[in-house]
């Protein structure tokens, strides 16, 4: 093929791929960016509909697991970076034995549990990069433009919190302080922004399963810290109550687990996709971790209550509840002091110590019914719309 013909194949092809994305993401080009409620909202849309023709990142793309490489995302239209690091698929023993201290019911019994390859960030999500969604700085600081992009369209159309009710309270006074994780999110609002990010970028972002989580947190071990059994080196690889004063602190400034992720204990626990149930390990078929791990589809009561966060937090001040294989289950309290009527469903008023980071996938999902069974359940925010009148 000659130049000019590879040029004019090269165009060609940047073009279909560009067409393609503007229709897979014409409602944001048909819809204004802030008129949201709506079943229009692009909350509605699969997250499948934003893959086609991804922003170009360095070494993010890859079909197999040997072509997993670590990588830096970046937001589009900031400077705001975070590192991706690839997970080699594998198989574990999920769950602590009787013997370990502090154990709970719900931690058991042990069963053998095989992950898929995966990207995790190497920290938690940090108020530098959540409050460009969630206190919608991105949006505001484009404003209304012609010449927004397709992606950029759809994700400041995208539903977004209502302000924290305090959110110096959520955060232990660290919003909007360089390198400390985000806090206080309700795990819809972790999901959301999961989606947000996912229409910036075309990679398929989401919260980790529970078991991903606890793979990752091990990185191979089988003790009762991703260090070993020896809580006196917790220190060094946490923060908690002990040397944190109860507060959190900036990312990565503690040691890395075996595989190069930071605060897998201690800072915030982190929220992770399933429902609790004590006997959930219990109730597990052999094989059910063949396929993806299905988040709940029943709720009791408040969609946030229930939910699952790992890791420990800033606050605990037992190392027991650090453990890689400790579940932290949410409950009302952890919103015990928000006054709106009905409560917001995007904070947790009285949980400053919870978290999260994000994960993605080396094989999306194939289907819409796939992609449902990670993504937030539109409904409860349009339902809180149509209450409220409030994002």
């Amino acid at each position: 093929m000659t130049t000019s013909n590879l040029t004019a194949f090269n165009t060609y092809y940047i073009m279909k791929k560009t067409f393609s994305l503007v229709i897979a993401l014409g409602l944001a080009l048909v819809c204004s960016p802030f008129v949201l409620g709506s079943t229009q909202n692009p909350l509605f849309q699969s997250s499948l509909t934003f893959l086609e023709a991804p922003v170009p990142v360095a070494d993010s793309e890859a079909t197999t697991e040997d072509e997993m490489k670590p990588y830096i995302e970046i937001i589009p239209g900031t400077d705001l970076t975070f590192k991706m690091i690839p997970i080699r698929g594998g198989t574990f023993m999920m769950g602590s034995p009787d013997s370990e201290a502090g154990r709970h019911a719900s931690e058991g019994p042990q069963h053998e549990v095989t992950v898929q390859p995966f990207w995790m960030a190497q920290h938690e999500t940090t108020w530098q990069h959540f409050e460009q969604f969630a206190l919608k700085y991105l949006r505001e600081r484009r404003g209304v433009s012609d010449v927004l992009t397709p992606r950029e369209r759809i994700a400041d159309a995208m539903a977004a919190p209502t302000p924290p009710w305090g959110i110096g309270s959520i955060s232990h006074d660290n919003a909007g302080r360089p390198g400390f994780p985000a806090s206080g999110m309700s795990i819809y609002a972790a999901q959301v922004y999961c989606k947000w990010l996912t229409a910036l970028t075309g990679r398929f972002y989401r919260l980790p399963t529970e078991a991903e989580w606890e793979y990752a947190c091990r990185a191979g071990s089988t003790t009762a810290f991703s260090f070993g059994d020896d809580d006196g080196d917790l220190d060094d690889y946490a923060w908690w109550h002990l040397n944190s004063g109860g507060s959190s602190q900036r990312v990565m400034t503690r040691r890395p687990n075996a595989w190069g992720l930071y605060d897998m204990h201690g800072n915030l626990s982190e929220w992770v996709l399933e429902q609790y149930a004590v006997d959930t390990y219990a109730n597990r078929l052999p094989d059910a971790f063949g396929a993806p791990v299905r988040p709940p589809i029943t709720r009791v009561g408040n969609d946030d209550f229930g939910h699952i966060a790992r890791g420990g937090n800033c606050e605990d001040d037992n190392p027991e509840n650090l453990r890689s294989a400790r579940r932290l289950r949410s409950v009302p309290d952890w919103r015990a002091q928000d006054p709106q009527f009905p409560q917001s469903i995007w904070w947790m008023t009285d949980a400053p110590y919870v978290g999260f980071r994000v994960v993605r996938p080396l094989t999306p999902p194939q289907t819409e019914e796939e992609a449902r069974r990670y993504e937030p359940d539109p409904k409860i925010w349009y339902d809180y719309f149509e209450r409220t009148g409030r994002e």
